[in-house]
């Protein structure tokens, strides 16, 4: 035990200190803002990231392009001298001989310098790449975690998978091709450019002749690409959204007999996406084919005209070849930029697609509320009312309560009348649209979430847990905890009792969702996870509805320690559990339609007995389902 013990401290303290490393990762959320500014309109955030970014890093850039230029130096070098070799070869004037020499050795210098530089810029692009990549998958991760609850609900979870690893993978591809290929073939066109203007002046108009032919084509392709880029992503977060479907309710097809049915449906999306890519394959290779096309028709004048110099003498014969390979690095530059636009269109997709995310105003804001050290449990519904955001019914109405510290409260009522709703404003998921929640008389509105959830546990009917040990999922998030906490939450969740049948105790995984353990034993953790918090306000749906007599025993015992010394709000849905709730809120459509205890609810004969009477004929025809 007391191995485990020490195992578990050093795991704990070297989480806290990769968390830590990773803190330090900067947010970037501004750089996929309109404008900068929150609330107003401005250029498209597309067009705006890139420049952002670009701005962020900039001193990085230009130490890595000054490189660039050394380590491409003997492309240029090579053109030059193999000019000069040529003239020298032709005319052959006083110490040719020691001239190719001396040029033989400057190329050679300048090739042997290669291998160093490609490896000193690269290793500052790469790393700027995976650390800006880095930056944004986080930011678009603490984003997710600051929407609201009603955002969540409103993006499909698939198209939201799509977004973070299609999306970001695609704006890593958007900043790596402006580093890597963007930026090296402006510089390569502006050097080759500069050489060509310095040697002739006349040729260097002939070749500038040439953009805007490679222009008039790129814009002629321009908007067909960006619709087809569009519409591939969409078809890509629609199956991403179809198949997320397909594996939540795999059990469920299988059961009814749906696989084919499902299949198809699939099968569908695949091809829709297929096709979407084949339109975009095809745009792209009609683009390239034109662009290549044009590019050797003006390379072929391009050499008759120095031709046409060299026999007029305004050019050497050496300088028919440095144009010509000037040319070609030009044309090919220019070619490459413009093969290049499908790339960032598609990168300008993916940074639109992220900023669906990222420009979202549906968030909780802590910024500037009051911290909050400790609460009692007190809580205070003042007509409160809640409608979803575009929607006037409103699925919360007038609803006035007022709860004591340590006070248990049942709330009830059919599918739909707003059971769920009254939770989520408790945590904090939901605010109301009028009237006020109070926590020890503060406005819940003027809490920093963050804070106040640290006072607060769900147990939910369904248990939550993760791949990891029976230890991991009781402390997760918890930084400091005592080994007593621990076993005492284990023991007052009656864990032990099950422990023995596990082949490593509390260490043994869980597996994926916690499959590997039955009903009960999942929800007895989540029971220890709430235990070993010692929360202030406790709220639960019903946690044995869906098990057997057996499991129920044992995890009715653990709530029973639970509920103590807590204030408790209990989701029931078996209305014989609750006798003991000190008072039991009956709701209809979002109204509170009656309140009292057990006894006196029976007693009044109204919505509330109706309900427990529906209830218990319920669980007695479960009941003798089983025993037939």
């Amino acid at each position: 035990m007391s191995k485990h013990i020490a195992e578990a401290a050093q795991e704990r303290q070297r989480k806290n200190e990769e968390l830590k490393r990773i803190n330090k990762i900067p947010d970037v959320e501004h750089l996929f803002r309109s404008d900068g500014k929150k609330g107003k309109a401005g250029k498209p955030a597309q067009d705006r990231f890139m420049g952002r970014l670009l701005k962020k890093n900039f001193w990085r850039i230009v130490y890595s392009t000054i490189i660039y230029i050394v380590q491409a130096a003997p492309v240029w070098i090579f053109t030059l001298i193999t000019s000069d070799v040529i003239d020298l070869i032709t005319y052959r004037p006083s110490g040719f001989i020691t001239r190719i020499v001396i040029d033989g050795v400057i190329l050679a210098v300048l090739i042997a310098q290669n291998v160093p530089t490609t490896m000193w810029r690269l290793s500052i692009v790469n790393r700027s790449i995976r650390t800006t990549t880095a930056e944004v998958k986080r930011t678009v991760v603490r984003k997710l975690q600051r929407l609201s609850i009603t955002y969540h609900k409103e993006m499909e979870e698939g198209r939201i998978q799509s977004k973070f690893l299609r999306d970001i993978d695609n704006v890593e591809m958007y900043y790596r091709t402006i580093l890597m290929t963007f930026i090296p073939l402006w510089v390569d066109a502006v050097i080759s450019v500069g050489i060509s203007l310095v040697k002739s002046p006349i040729v260097t108009l002939f070749f500038v002749a040439i953009v805007p032919l490679n222009v008039f084509l790129s814009m002629t392709f321009r908007k067909r690409i960006r619709k087809d880029s569009f519409d591939y992503r969409m078809q890509n977060e629609q199956l991403s959204t179809k198949l997320t479907t397909t594996l939540q309710m795999l059990t469920l097809i299988k059961a009814h007999g749906l696989v084919p049915t499902e299949g198809q449906a699939v099968d569908q999306k695949i091809d829709s996406v297929m096709r979407a890519g084949l339109r975009l394959d095809k745009t792209h290779a009609c683009f390239g084919s034109m662009m290549w096309v044009s590019g050797r028709l003006m390379a072929a004048i391009c050499l008759f005209f120095c031709v046409f110099l060299a026999i007029k003498n305004v050019i050497t014969p050496g300088d028919v070849y440095l144009f010509q390979s000037l040319f070609a690095s030009i044309s090919g530059s220019v070619l490459a930029l413009i093969n290049v636009y499908p790339s960032l269109i598609t990168g300008k997709e993916a940074v639109r697609s992220l900023s669906e995310i990222m420009c979202a105003e549906d968030i909780e804001h802590d910024e500037g509320k009051r911290s909050i050290s400790k609460i009692v449990g007190k809580v205070d519904f003042c007509n409160v009312a809640y409608h979803y955001p575009g929607e006037t019914k409103e699925v919360i109405k007038g609803f006035d309560l007022h709860v004591k510290q340590g006070e248990r409260i049942a709330i009830v009522g059919s599918s739909g009348s707003g059971k769920s709703t009254v939770m989520n404003l408790i945590i904090g998921l939901l605010s109301p649209t009028s009237g006020r929640i109070y926590i020890d008389d503060f406005p819940l509105d003027e809490m920093p979430m963050q804070e106040y959830r640290k006072f607060l546990s769900v147990v939910p009917q369904n248990s939550i847990l993760f791949s990891g040990t029976i230890r991991d999922n009781i402390t997760y998030g918890l930084d400091h905890y005592s080994e007593e906490e621990f076993q005492r939450a284990v023991e007052d969740a009656d864990i032990s009792e099950f422990l023995p049948s596990l082949p490593n105790g509390l260490n043994t995984q869980v597996g994926e969702h916690g499959d590997k353990l039955s009903g009960g034993q999942k929800q007895r953790v989540s029971i220890a996870r709430a235990l070993i918090r010692n929360p202030k306000i406790l709220i639960m749906d019903e946690a044995t509805s869906a098990l057997d007599n057996v499991a129920e025993f044992h995890v009715q015992k653990a709530i029973d320690r639970l509920l103590q010394e807590r204030t408790t709000f209990i989701v029931a849905h078996r209305l014989s559990t609750i006798r003991n709730a000190d008072r039991i809120v009956v709701m209809e459509e979002g109204q509170m339609v009656e309140i009292g205890t057990y006894d006196e609810l029976m007693a009044l004969n109204g919505k509330f007995s109706e309900l427990e009477k529906l209830s218990r004929i319920r669980e007695e025809s479960i009941t003798e389902s089983l025993v037939g």
